[in-house]
């Protein structure tokens, strides 16, 4: 099997196996809307249910249209990201990985939409007035995959520009 194959099945056991197990114990230990706090003033563990997308964006009831909708939109991402894994070369480690964890997350999110047609966030962050809406290890996997991705667009442009700069200077 390919390296990327096995960095993918390695993120998305470890990856979702670990995201389910923390909501897991969040939702047995810490009641709905509860918070504990870990550090005072910068970060609670706090059991919230998101019915809605990243930030809680088109959040309503629980069940119904949205929820078909986030399920949806969700498999469909999940596609999408197979596609574009499956096309990465085996020498792209980097946006190999950064899908990887993108998919990790998608799924992770996708297994609470389908099981209680939300999403359970538990991790807190607060500085003084400035607070941070709820996540999950999920959505943590989705931002370290995407900013990973971005940095490898970045740097990988900034790359091939000087290399073709050096190649062909006026």
């Amino acid at each position: 099997m390919k390296r990327k194959y096995w960095v993918l099945l390695i993120c998305l056991v470890f990856i979702i196996a670990l995201d389910q197990y923390t909501k897991y114990e969040v939702q047995r230990k810490i009641p709905l809307h509860r918070s504990i706090k870990v550090i005072d003033g910068f970060f609670n563990l706090t059991h919230l249910r998101n019915t809605g997308g990243a930030f809680g964006v088109l959040g309503g009831e629980r069940g119904g249209i949205g929820s078909f909708f986030f399920i949806t939109v969700s498999l469909a991402a999940v596609g999408v990201i197979l596609y574009l894994f499956h096309k990465a070369k085996e020498h792209e480690r980097v946006l190999s990985l950064s899908l990887s964890l993108i998919l990790s997350g998608a799924i992770g999110n996708l297994v609470d939409r389908i099981r209680f047609r939300e999403v359970v966030d538990f991790l807190d962050f607060h500085l003084f007035s400035f607070h941070w809406p709820a996540f999950n290890i999920a959505d943590s996997a989705i931002t370290i995959g995407i900013g990973l991705m971005a940095f490898e667009l970045l740097f990988h442009d900034r790359k091939r520009s000087a290399k073709t700069q050096a190649l062909n200077p006026k």
